[in-house]
Formats: C-alpha cells, structure tokens, sequence
C-alpha cells in the first residue's frame, strides 16, 4: 500500500481515540501518523524487513495501549498509538502485493517479513499493488472521518494525502518504467547500492509481450 494510505490509516486511528479523549489530539495524530509510515524507513534497505515486525509491534502493542489506559498522558497515549500504528502497517502490508517492481505481474512471493517465525509472509492481493486504484480509493475512504471531525490543518494534511493518493495511482505504472530504464543504466559499480527489487527487474528476461517480467 501507498504510503499515504498508511499514514491516513493512522489519522483514522487517532481521530477514534481523538473522540474519546479530545485533550489528546493532536500526540494521537503525530504519535500514529509517525507510527504508520515508520516502517517504510527500510525502503531502500531491506525493504518490509529491517522495520517491519508485525508480530513484535503487535505484541509490544499491549503493554503500552495498558499504560496509555492506566496512565493517560501525552506520552503514553502517543507511544501506544505510534506503536499501534507501526504494527497495523505490517500486518496490513501482507493484505498488498508482493515486494517486486511491478507488483501487478504477480510474480514476488514476499509481502512483509516475518522475523517471529523466521520467513517472507506470502502477499494476499486484496489490494494489488502500491498505487492501485483500490489503494487510492481506500486512502479516499479513510480520510472521510477525518476531513468531517477534524479542523484546520488536520483537514488540509488528510486532503493533500488524498490528493497525492489519486496523483500517484495515475502514474505508477509508467513511474515503474522509468525506474527500471534508469537503473538499467547505472554502473555495475553502484549496482549494490541500488535496492534488489529494481535490478531484478532490469535484469529479467522478456516475456511473451516483450515486456520486462520481474525475476523475483
């Protein structure tokens, strides 16, 4: 999923908690919003690896929505939902498509990392890929509570993630060609530093279309 998507995943989060306890609102939003899009640090190293642990934020999870409930302040409330925000991107990143430069071909086998049992959980596809249209649309519909509880400038940053949700669905597709076409013309001597996902797909054979099919 898109990383917009995830960070309206935790606006949607906070504006929950938000309605409960309004003091809070503003650490809810920075603590899940920060929390949602964290994992997606690892993007040009060991991507949905490195950061992703969907059992571990989970468990850690529990501990800390306890303290936030037993000991409600600015710190505790947003630790929880920074933490709870980290572990619903991982688990939900294994509802996507695979790890793989075109996720549409449906070729990469690896959705997120699972470092509790020691293997790549296999992709769902309920959403194909980062940038799908489905993806856009989810993003859209999660930022509805948001832009009707919220004021300025929670409205303006849940309405510039969907506008951005909308641009990137549009060019994904092509944003994959060029990606692959530049990479393809980088020095075999910096090839090591170029994620793994990209130079596969440089590096695979054409298929029938004679299109570059990933190698994954």
């Amino acid at each position: 999923m898109m990383a917009t998507t995830h960070a309206l995943v935790g606006v949607a989060l906070a504006t929950a908690v938000a309605r409960v306890a309004p003091e809070f609102t503003v650490v809810a939003i920075a603590g899940a919003v920060l929390g949602s899009v964290f994992p997606d640090f690892d993007l040009y190293a060991d991507h949905r690896k490195r950061l992703h642990f969907p059992v571990y934020y989970s468990i850690l999870a529990v501990p800390l929505i306890g303290i936030a409930l037993a000991a409600p302040g600015p710190a505790s409330v947003a630790a929880a939902l920074f933490v709870v925000g980290a572990a619903l991107h991982s688990l939900m990143d294994a509802l996507g498509g695979g790890l793989e430069l075109e996720p549409w071909r449906g070729t990469s086998e690896r959705a997120v990392y699972d470092h509790f049992r020691g293997r790549w959980v296999p992709p769902r596809r309920w959403i194909r890929y980062d940038g799908a249209p489905e993806d856009a649309a989810f993003a859209a519909l999660l930022g509805l509570p948001a832009l009707a509880v919220h004021e300025s400038p929670v409205r303006e940053f849940v309405a510039g993630a969907v506008a951005i949700s909308a641009s990137y669905a549009l060019v994904r597709k092509p944003l994959a060609r060029v990606w692959r076409r530049t990479v393809a013309l980088v020095p075999d001597a910096a090839r090591p530093y170029v994620p793994a996902r990209f130079t596969e797909a440089t590096e695979a054979e054409p298929d029938r279309d004679g299109e570059v099919a990933s190698a994954d």
